[in-house]
């Protein structure tokens, strides 16, 4: 895919969806980690029916540190792996207490040192909470940059590095907030809904799939 196809496209992206936002509901920079933390292998919506709940009760690191691990779990049980995940978001709070006045860093090193959250979520709290053009590579934009040949890689930290090449600056803040949308409700896994794609003529995905198919 050249530069003038994927500022085509990037461009169509934008008219479509000026402001996009993620689904996780969330109000602050740590409600924000705390859903992506719990939403690895889960579905937004899942994850909000758990923190809708549970952010009211507690949406500090100091409040949800004092629910504990038992008390944390009653509220996220519906989410996979939240045993697991329960014990990270404690842990993770109890650093950020420590170490950071309770507060969400905005620093990559700080913020992947803490339990549970990887180079992905760091990337998702630095873009969605502070306005970082970080790419934040999940299931959806490795299959969308891949398919569409926008940013090809074997794995996700190659399609971070390509993405983050070819996107121009303009688009970086938000362009995975497209891609996710896009690769969720259109670009989808198993029968990608080309017919109905905004995209699919600057696409170069040879298998495309329209509904007489």
């Amino acid at each position: 895919m050249n530069k003038q196809k994927r500022y085509e496209m990037l461009t169509l992206l934008r008219d479509n969806n000026p402001k996009p936002e993620t689904e996780l509901n969330f109000s602050s920079p740590f409600e924000l980690l705390v859903a992506v933390t719990l939403s690895a292998q889960a579905t937004d919506v899942s994850v909000n029916k758990a923190t809708d709940k549970l952010f009211p009760v507690a949406n500090t690191a100091q409040g949800i540190y004092d629910l504990g691990v038992d008390g944390l779990k009653t509220y996220i049980k519906t989410i996979g792996l939240y045993n697991n995940k329960a014990i990270n978001v404690i842990k993770a709070c109890k650093m950020l207490i420590d170490q950071h006045g309770g507060e969400v860093p905005e620093n990559r090193e700080a913020l992947e040192a803490l339990p549970g959250v990887g180079r992905k979520t760091a990337n998702v709290v630095l873009n969605t909470a502070f306005g970082w053009p970080t790419i934040a590579v999940d299931t959806h934009i490795f299959r969308m940059a891949n398919r569409t040949k926008f940013a090809m890689g074997k794995n996700v930290d190659q399609v971070e590095e390509k993405m983050l090449k070819v996107t121009p600056a303009e688009f970086k803040v938000d362009v995975h907030h497209w891609f996710i949308l896009h690769g969720r409700y259109t670009c989808i896994a198993r029968k990608p809904r080309c017919g109905s794609c905004m995209i699919e003529d600057l696409c170069e995905y040879k298998d495309k799939v329209y509904p007489e198919d």
